[in-house]
């Protein structure tokens, strides 16, 4: 186990040293001077060219990744353009957000996903699995910022449930903060809904055609231990495999749904600071996300060995 562990650690290092050259050179070499935005519309070419060496601009590209990855290595993502503060500083304030928004996304996802399929596969063929399909499809296909108008409009403006927009944080009250999130997460956590029931469903049936299972229900094993301790166990792998390739998906998520529901995240300021070409937030904000996403599919990896311990020998 601890080999295994190993390998996918020392894996991890080309995978950020790629992501970190990747997202620096992009933005780098899309078009767009933040010196001049900075400057304003009416700046000459010296005040733009001043602007420019003081943030470092004006350096060779090298130089410039080399100072920066430098400071990732150290903790210090840079300092942004605009604000003056540090990005981790920004970062930091705006975390609480959206990690509460993608932590509960998943488990609203999880556990209605997981709870759907098992059931679809159980009565396949019926019309509860035909309802089931039919809500993952429909799902998966609807835009998020569709889903959370709608929510919105029916929720919040005609029946007055929950909150039209914003976020509260924790210390202000659970309920308050979990009224805040309710229509975010269904409205984000839809599509994942429908992507896990489709593999745990497929995943069950697969595994219930086994001759395993054939012979559990002969020597007249309850349903529940059936599908829980012996089918949904072993169809486990394919399940967790998903739920990981849903965090690159989630990231990508949150940014729509804070901005459709004004909460004030990563994701919000990701969209600022791409309008006004701040370069540090961005590249903070993209490979804090990466190392994120890598260090849970690492997670994934070392799951799959506890699901089935033979993975750890190959």
């Amino acid at each position: 186990m601890l080999s295994y562990i190993l390998r996918r650690l020392l894996g991890v290092i080309p995978v950020m040293l790629v992501v970190g050259v990747f997202v620096f050179s992009l933005l780098h070499l899309a078009p767009g001077d933040p010196a001049a935005i900075i400057a304003g519309d009416n700046a000459t070419a010296e005040n733009i060219a001043r602007i420019r060496a003081s943030l470092g601009l004006d350096r060779p590209f090298l130089t410039q990744f080399l100072d920066w990855g430098g400071g990732v290595l150290r903790g210090d993502l840079g300092v942004s353009m605009f604000s003056g503060l540090p990005v981790s500083q920004l970062i930091l304030q705006r975390v609480e957000a959206t990690v509460s928004l993608a932590a509960s996304t998943m488990v609203v996802a999880v556990v209605l996903a997981v709870t759907l399929g098992v059931l679809a596969a159980w009565k396949a063929g019926s019309l509860l699995d035909r309802a089931v399909m039919g809500v993952a499809v429909t799902g998966f296909s609807v835009p998020v910022f569709v889903v959370g108008y709608l929510l919105v409009y029916f929720l919040s403006m005609k029946l007055r449930w929950f909150p039209v927009q914003g976020y509260r944080p924790i210390a202000d009250g659970l309920w308050d903060w979990a009224r805040h999130l309710v229509l975010p997460s269904f409205a984000l956590g839809l599509a994942y809904v429908a992507l896990i029931a489709r593999i745990t469903r497929t995943s069950m049936l697969e595994v219930m055609s086994e001759d395993y299972m054939r012979t559990a229900r002969a020597k007249g094993v309850a349903t529940a231990p059936l599908l829980l301790r012996h089918a949904l166990k072993n169809a486990a792998v394919p399940i967790v495999t998903v739920i990981g390739i849903g965090v690159a998906l989630l990231i990508s998520g949150v940014v729509i749904t804070e901005s459709v529901f004004n909460i004030p995240g990563i994701g919000r300021l990701v969209v600022d600071a791409i309008t006004r070409r701040d370069y540090p937030i961005i590249q903070g904000v993209m490979i804090v996300f990466a190392g994120v996403y890598v260090l849970i599919n690492l997670g994934v990896d070392v799951l799959y060995c506890f699901i089935d311990p033979r993975i750890r020998y190959r």
